[in-house]
């Protein structure tokens, strides 16, 4: 397995499907490698691929609100990562084929970092990552538990922001995350 340095290399040099002749960067992740929470989105968007770090326009700024909600912080006790590394154009959907591209350099951060639990950020992380034919409107919240790490989809970000009514669910999916959190133990601080 490889270590952290020798991955990031890896990734920022990817060549493996279209999108990188059309990003200005890699966006690797950010947070804690050694968190026990990963949160997983779908892929960077414009203000992502300029900065080369994941949720950092608006969609971010939410993220980080709810974050604060339960006490987690993206640069001390969580980690955040895509599913894709280079912004799809026009913030479309990533393709099947991109996200094959781009799923080795996720599953080795998530060998790396060893998360007891994963929260996939929208339908396409989730999709991926639990099941093909999840549906976030009906599931987001609920709890599966997946090669020893307990899994859940919430709302994305860049979703709360264009429709208010979901954030209720949201806020209840938190407080679900929290309460999963202290059933496996893990302190924010």
């Amino acid at each position: 397995m490889a270590d952290w340095s020798e991955l990031r290399e890896r990734c920022m040099n990817c060549r493996s499907c279209a999108l990188c002749t059309t990003r200005h960067n890699v966006v690797f992740g950010v947070g804690n490698p050694n968190a026990d929470v990963l949160f997983v989105g779908e892929g960077p968007g414009e203000q992502e691929d300029l900065k080369g770090e994941p949720f950092v326009g608006a969609a971010g700024k939410l993220l980080d609100d709810m974050l604060s909600i339960i006490d987690l912080d993206r640069s001390k006790n969580c980690y955040i990562a895509n599913i894709v590394k280079c912004r799809p154009p026009q913030n479309r959907d990533p393709l099947e084929t991109e996200q094959d591209a781009c799923i080795g350099y996720l599953r080795e951060q998530i060998q790396l970092i060893r998360p007891k639990i994963l929260v996939c950020l929208g339908r396409i992380a989730a999709m991926r990552l639990i099941r093909e034919d999840y549906r976030i409107t009906r599931e987001h919240g609920q709890w599966v538990e997946k090669d020893g790490i307990w899994m859940t989809a919430i709302y994305h970000p860049s979703a709360l922001l264009r429709d208010l009514s979901k954030r209720p669910e949201t806020f209840d999916d938190l407080i679900s995350l929290r309460e999963k959190m202290t059933e496996l133990g893990i302190s924010p601080e």
